[in-house]
């Protein structure tokens, strides 16, 4: 390391302790430099908090529930933070897709899921596979920024087929079941499912399951920001809590700061430090559509009507590809549907760490448009009513939270965008302004490290782990080919 300036009370600070900003606290770390990373909320975590909602001995997941990003992510695989506390565990099925008249399963074995799909089998294999053979290697270009891919073959097949709109890429199916399935996992993208790429959102998705799964972890998302947090302070790193930075003036003297903070957020901080030109640029940054959660006390399982959702730690509630599509549109045209696409998770099931014995908890949201202040609880109840009759009859209690409690939550969820901004095909490698050095700003020594960075949203932590070799290399002067730690 060459040139460390002397006169710093640290080498680096991070704003916000979400998962990129951890990410990029412990790759900074592993280089010996020292680290702060300075957290709004008494507890760190950002999108990976659970908490105790309504009664005590009921862990609740706050935001991130399940983690097929988490385990696959290329930079958190290299870190051994099954050390400090984290154990992934693995539900039978990675999700089930219920129907009215029978559910469609994705399986872990990809033979197994094809063989279900009936006619659609070969067809889904012949996708998939690829995919899932090579996830490894494609996962390294698919979680960057914009650059030539280390696998262009690879990368060209995925991109033929991931740069089709859902909506396009339905038509290689036959069956309702198998277009339902695919609509579920598109459907995370928070975009309508005629926009460009959706179908790369789905691709993604089936290929993680077939690949690491779709784990959980034990006692809740705050084990993984835990031990996160864990190997940072092994490897030196300090974090600060409850101190919620408003000007640039408030932060400590160092070499390097990033933001693990939505541009919204940063322009605020930074003030008239930004150049005028910069912060006009990052006021055109746009947010998505927002999120409305519920959270419940069950007194059993829930009562689906096919019994092998039981088996799954994902459900998705929405029926039919058709139905999805126009829930999905509607959100995007500034209404609310009346029958919403509803993301469940069903934690306690397999992990008895979350509640007692004789309760489950559920976890559930539905999108909404951005800021939304309307109340979804009644659809959601009946959406899962729809395909679990007696649903309504289990629960305790329950809890909501809309946009704004979302944004009181975590104050990067802008409007209950919990993706650090709208990822559609024209903002996705040019976030948050441009795609050439995303993670830069026009002020030597100021980056981005959150979501609001490419590869985007989810819990993987790629976004403050490039953003941090960036740092590495035009700070400290350490290339990543003579770095002690690289994927």
């Amino acid at each position: 390391m060459k040139g460390k300036v002397q006169s710093v009370d640290y080498d680096a600070i991070i704003i916000g302790s979400g998962p990129n900003g951890l990410a990029a606290g412990i790759r900074l770390a592993l280089e010996g430099l020292r680290v702060k990373i300075i957290e709004a909320k008494p507890t760190i975590g950002g999108g990976m908090r659970t908490l105790e909602l309504m009664e005590s001995g009921t862990y609740h997941d706050i935001c991130s529930a399940i983690h097929p990003m988490a385990i696959g992510s290329p930079f958190f695989k290299k870190l051994p933070l099954d050390q400090y506390g984290l154990k992934w565990i693995h539900p039978h099925h990675p999700a089930a897709h219920p129907l009215d008249d029978e559910s469609a399963i994705l399986y872990n074995e990809l033979s197994e899921t094809a063989f279900h799909l009936g006619v659609d089998g070969e067809t889904y294999k012949s996708i998939i596979e690829p995919l899932a053979d090579h996830w490894d290697t494609l996962s390294l270009d698919l979680l960057s920024p914009l650059r030539f891919p280390n696998n262009p073959i690879k990368m060209v097949g995925f991109g033929l087929k991931g740069l089709q709109s859902a909506s396009m890429f339905q038509k290689n199916f036959k069956t309702d079941k198998t277009k339902a399935l695919f609509a579920g996992m598109a459907a995370h993208s928070i975009l309508p499912l005629d926009s460009i790429a959706t179908a790369a959102v789905a691709l993604v998705f089936f290929a993680t399951a077939h690949t690491n799964g779709w784990p959980l972890p034990e006692g809740g998302s705050q084990s993984l920001a835990n031990a996160l947090a864990g190997y940072f302070k092994y490897l030196g790193g300090e974090i600060e809590t409850s101190n919620r930075i408003k000007k640039y003036e408030d932060i400590p003297k160092t070499k390097a700061l990033l933001f693990d903070l939505t541009p919204q957020q940063v322009s605020e901080i930074m003030g008239d430090q930004f150049p005028q030109s910069y912060r006009r640029k990052l006021s055109k940054f746009r947010y998505g559509n927002g999120a409305f959660k519920m959270d419940y006390i069950l007194n059993e399982p829930v009562p689906w009507k096919d019994s092998k959702c039981r088996k799954a730690g994902t459900v998705h509630v929405g029926g039919t590809f058709e139905e999805i599509a126009h829930s999905e549109k509607t959100v995007s045209n500034g209404q609310h549907p009346e029958k919403p696409f509803v993301l469940v998770a069903q934690q306690s099931l397999f992990d008895s760490k979350r509640t007692s014995k004789d309760k489950q908890t559920l976890w559930a949201y539905c999108h909404v448009p951005h800021g939304s202040e309307v109340d979804m609880t009644t659809a959601i109840d009946d959406q899962i009513e729809r395909f679990a009759p007696g649903f309504k009859d289990t629960i305790i209690s329950k809890v909501s939270m809309n946009t704004s409690d979302f944004e009181e939550y975590n104050a990067n969820y802008i409007g209950g965008d919990i993706n650090g901004g709208k990822q559609d095909i024209s903002q996705l490698f040019s976030r948050p302004v441009n795609f050439r050095n995303p993670y830069a700003t026009p002020l030597k020594g100021i980056y981005f490290c959150s979501s609001s960075t490419p590869p985007g949203g989810g819990v993987h932590g790629m976004c403050g782990y490039h953003a941090a070799n960036l740092v590495l290399k035009r700070e400290f002067d350490i290339e990543l080919s003579d770095s002690k730690f690289r994927i």
